[in-house]
């Protein structure tokens, strides 16, 4: 007669309950690593990346933008007292004289490091307040950027007129201003009686500066 093999017997209690942990903490273990590769993914996917340019709320961010809606800053194209109230930092970090610019006429120029047009009109911007300030006119450019970049770019590129910081507050002036879009650049002409005369979107120049400068104050 062929002999029997032996039926396979159960394991033991004991043995059981080790196969079984043994079992549970793969599992939990696995679990633990598919959780965390998935948090890491969406991490990855869902985090939006940071600005190289922080708005930082120090200098130039002036207290007034915040509460541009409790203050109305134009009337029609009349500035208010409340616009030569604001504040703003210089890149030196001392106050720019904005209230005594009150009584002049102003090019208000908006412009930022990041905006390529804006670097290029600078030196159209600083030949038209030499050629220009014997007659009284005042260029004055608001960077909508963060101090430290403005700093930095000055540093390379030297202009003979005022720089204010407006921080990234500054789109929110520029469109009380009549800036539509929120683009830059952005360049107002005011004249001594405070009001805005011409706006220009974009890019501008020399002789177009010159040609409104001379219809807004002849002579």
């Amino acid at each position: 007669m062929p002999s029997r093999r032996p039926l396979p017997t159960a394991p033991s209690s004991a043995a059981s309950t080790q196969q079984g942990q043994a079992r549970r903490a793969l599992l939990i273990t696995a679990g633990l690593g598919a959780a965390l590769a998935g948090g890491w993914l969406a991490w990855r996917r869902g985090t939006p990346p940071q600005p190289t340019a922080t708005p930082e709320a120090a200098p130039g961010a002036p207290a007034p933008l915040a509460s541009a809606a409790s203050a109305t800053l134009i009337d029609g194209d009349q500035l208010t007292d409340a616009f030569w109230q604001q504040q703003f930092d210089t890149p030196q970090g001392t106050p720019l004289a904005w209230s005594a610019l009150k009584g002049r006429p102003i090019v208000l120029n908006f412009w930022a490091t990041w905006c390529p047009p804006c670097v290029k009109e600078m030196p159209e911007l600083d030949r038209f307040q030499r050629e220009f300030a014997a007659k009284g006119w005042k260029v004055v450019g608001l960077a909508v950027d963060g101090p430290t970049p403005v700093r930095e770019f000055l540093a390379k590129v030297q202009v003979g007129f005022d720089i204010g910081l407006a921080g990234f507050g500054g789109t929110e002036l520029s469109q009380t201003l009549g800036n539509t879009v929120g683009g830059l650049p952005f360049t107002v002409l005011i004249d001594a009686q405070g009001r805005v005369r011409q706006r220009i979107m974009g890019i501008t120049d020399l002789a177009r500066l010159s040609e409104q400068a001379r219809r807004i104050q002849p002579g």
